[in-house]
């Protein structure tokens, strides 16, 4: 069996071409029917949700972990910054670590994996290139939505926030869940494309678009910097 480069194959710009066809197809179909063609916009009181953006993900020692999510990272500093310039609330999830307790996650980033780092605490921390400040909240979360089963919805309620721009990874997983939750509850979900991530590109490619179709707005970074210095 011949290997494969995944450095050259898994990016987001071979993933695109290879979807692009069934992209348009359902495209053509939407405008067809006159649906999905809504945006909604920006809100005037944004929070930032920072998903998973934790050692465990970005840091490709342990097996969950891809240098793919490198970029956006990199692309959710900028975005910090110029959240927290204008006193934007700065909420970042990740997972719980607790070892040796029956109460496990299962089917996760924190499966056993030969020949990568082993799970541990430091795999739950926040990535020191996006580490929190004093003011940010940090959830520990146990399912891929950053609402469920977390006070999230009730703090951004305290903070009379109307809208949310999420980052973070995976796209098609945490992300989503998280963009869904966030319409049910009458929040303008906003995701910046470009700070968010996932192992696998075509999974990113198409989620954002299909995501863009049917539950949030995609923006890309500058974007989403844009529209926190005039909300």
């Amino acid at each position: 069996m011949s290997s494969i480069d995944l450095a050259t194959t898994n990016t987001d710009l071979v993933a695109g071409g290879q979807l692009r066809e069934a992209m348009e197809t359902i495209e053509a179909y939407y405008r067809s029917r006159g649906i999905f063609a809504d945006r909604f916009g920006f809100g005037e009181r944004p929070a930032i949700i920072v998903v998973d953006f934790a050692n465990g993900w970005t840091d490709e020692a342990y097996a969950a972990g891809s240098r793919r999510l490198d970029e956006p990272v990199e692309n959710t500093v900028k975005l910090l910054a110029a959240g927290r310039e204008e006193g934007v609330p700065i909420v970042y999830t990740t997972s719980p670590w607790r070892p040796g307790t029956p109460d496990q996650l299962f089917k996760s980033a924190a499966d056993v994996s030969a020949g990568f780092r082993p799970w541990d605490e430091r795999a739950c921390q926040i990535d020191e290139r996006l580490e929190p400040a004093a003011q940010d909240l940090v959830i520990e979360k146990e399912s891929a939505s950053a609402f469920a089963g977390t006070h999230l919805a009730g703090y951004l309620i305290s903070l009379r926030c109307d809208s949310v721009l999420i980052v973070g990874c995976s796209t098609s997983a945490c992300i989503r869940a998280t963009a869904t939750d966030a319409k049910s509850l009458r929040l303008k979900p906003v995701l910046v494309g470009d700070c968010c991530g996932d192992r696998a590109a075509a999974a990113h490619v198409f989620t954002l678009f299909d995501i863009q179709a049917r539950f949030a707005d995609v923006v890309s970074v500058d974007e989403a910097i844009g529209s926190l210095a005039s909300s």
